[in-house]
């Protein structure tokens, strides 16, 4: 298959094929060293260029016909798509969640706007929006009717790859020699960290460990505040900055995963953990159900007392049961099937 990909940049938009866009890929994934400035590698694979105003230079490179996929919620502006437009170029959009428009109180100031413009340009002018659930096509099917008729859309749930554990990256002291239990994602306000704190204060100095992994995100500063505060030798530890083999070493021998948040459009920490063997807890969301089944405990966060029963239940326990066997991830053959059938 033909491939090319349209890239923005600080001068305007380059267009590289397939050989180019395998350069880069290598690059991304640390199988070759960037030069010193990066943006000299976009420029030295590209097969056109083209200032801002001048996009229709690039797209008139593209073999016919063909289809534009965007997957990131990026370049979703007037000038590309209409740009896009123009040429006769089918538009399909790639939609993760519209979590910033049910949540705006989650998000980083100044983001809310911009992110509902693109939901609306999306609806005015996408020929097909593919969706990550059914959950999200739900969701953010009813946003869009507010402008307008949504474009037809599909499901494609998203592929997965077995994590690899690899222990030798985990800092010292890790993993804890007791059973301990695993949250994984950004700490921000969605994730419910918090929820998570109060039940290790519940606990008390005697609570198992519980290990908090992820990057700290925005609008959170209440729980920064309460990770600053932790006892270095107390149950809760902050482990940032692992690689994805050795956070994927800390899950599957983790007695429990959990995960409180409050709204997901995938959920992808608490797939991999179902995937590791690892038993997990989560909140009672409707995209969970969607991808999990049967196989995970569901505990609204309303329901502190089921929280702390599990909690303490598998922490009591010898050792780790795993999860049940029959899972089947979705995977990228089954994603990619479904989205290119859209092509004609």
């Amino acid at each position: 298959m033909v491939c090319f990909g349209i890239v923005r940049t600080a001068f305007g938009y380059l267009l590289l094929d397939r050989d180019g866009l395998a350069a880069i890929r290598d690059r991304a994934e640390g199988q070759i060293a960037w030069s010193k400035r990066p943006a000299n590698d976009f420029r030295k694979f590209a097969l056109a260029r083209a200032a801002p105003w001048r996009l229709a230079r690039v797209l008139d490179r593209l073999p016919a016909p063909c289809v534009y996929y965007n997957v990131g919620h990026s370049n979703l502006t007037d000038r590309v798509l209409s740009a896009l437009t123009v040429a006769g170029v089918p538009i399909h959009v790639l939609i993760h969640d519209v979590i910033p428009l049910e949540y705006p109180e989650f998000q980083r100031p100044g983001t809310v706007a911009p992110f509902r413009e693109k939901m609306k340009r999306v609806q005015k002018r996408a020929d097909r929006v593919i969706f990550n659930s059914e959950d999200t096509q739900r969701r953010a099917t009813a946003v869009m009717s507010q402008w307008g008729t949504p474009p037809p859309g599909i499901v494609a749930h998203l592929g997965t790859m077995m994590p690899r554990p690899d222990p030798s990256g985990l800092p010292e002291n890790l993993p804890p020699r007791r059973p301990y239990f695993v949250t994984v994602g950004t700490i921000e306000p969605r994730k419910n960290h918090a929820f998570l704190l109060d039940i290790w204060d519940r606990l008390g100095p005697d609570a198992p460990p519980l290990l908090i992994c992820g990057a700290r995100g925005w609008n959170n500063e209440a729980v920064f505040s309460r990770l600053d505060a932790l006892d270095p030798d107390g149950p809760v530890r902050e482990i940032p900055n692992l690689t994805d083999a050795a956070l994927a070493a800390l899950v599957a021998n983790a007695v429990g995963a959990l995960f409180p948040s409050l709204a997901e459009g995938f959920g992808l920490p608490p797939l991999e953990a179902v995937m590791l063997g690892t038993r997990v807890l989560c909140n009672d969301l409707d995209v969970f159900h969607e991808f999990l089944g049967d196989m995970p405990v569901y505990a609204a966060v309303s329901d502190h007392y089921q929280w702390d029963r599990v909690i303490k239940a598998w922490a009591s326990e010898a050792g780790q049961q795993a999860v049940l066997d029959g899972f089947a991830a979705p995977t990228w053959d089954a994603h990619f099937n479904t989205v290119l059938s859209l092509r004609d």
